[in-house]
């Protein structure tokens, strides 16, 4: 899919729905109010932390990116998911690198729709469940089966993510 980067965050919800209906991704996109926490957000939709999906943009050291989807209550494993990828070196880029790379501003970001569709690795805790995620568009929620997701997406599977530590 092709976009120019800073379109207005009111096409991202049409731009996941329009990219899930054309990889056959049946997909939920709820409203909701803003949520100060991950915890808060899994209480206002009903479900727990674990099953919203954080979709990271993660840079590569030629200047490329991926998605990695971590479950909500777990982090990105840098050594599992450098494993996976095969590479040696891989960084969270900054909100702008992020929204210029997707079309998304943080805490909208889905593989759905981004303006470049760059690979997808999947944490194996996700499999077999029912998910939320960003819906591209601030104040909304996307649910869909997260095996309908990883098939659509043609999303590589592994296990990506480790505990959060107790703060």
């Amino acid at each position: 899919m092709s976009g120019v980067s800073g379109e207005s965050a009111a096409t991202g919800r049409a731009r996941v729905e329009v990219d899930a209906a054309s990889r056959g991704i049946p997909v939920e996109i709820v409203a909701r109010p803003a949520a100060g926490s991950l915890e808060e957000a899994a209480e206002l939709l009903g479900i727990t932390p674990a099953d919203i999906v954080k979709s990271l943009v993660v840079k590569r050291h030629d200047g490329t990116f991926l998605f990695a989807e971590i479950p909500g209550d777990r982090q990105i494993s840098w050594a599992k998911l450098r494993s996976v990828v095969g590479v040696n070196k891989l960084q969270l880029p900054d909100k702008d690198v992020a929204l210029d790379a997707t079309g998304y501003e943080r805490g909208t970001i889905t593989p759905l729709g981004s303006t470049t569709a760059w690979p997808v690795f999947v944490d194996e805790r996700v499999v077999g469940r029912r998910v939320s995620m960003g819906a591209g568009e601030h104040g909304f929620s996307l649910f869909v089966e997260a095996d309908e997701l990883i098939r659509g997406l043609g999303a590589t599977v592994a296990d990506i993510s480790e505990p959060i530590p107790p703060r």
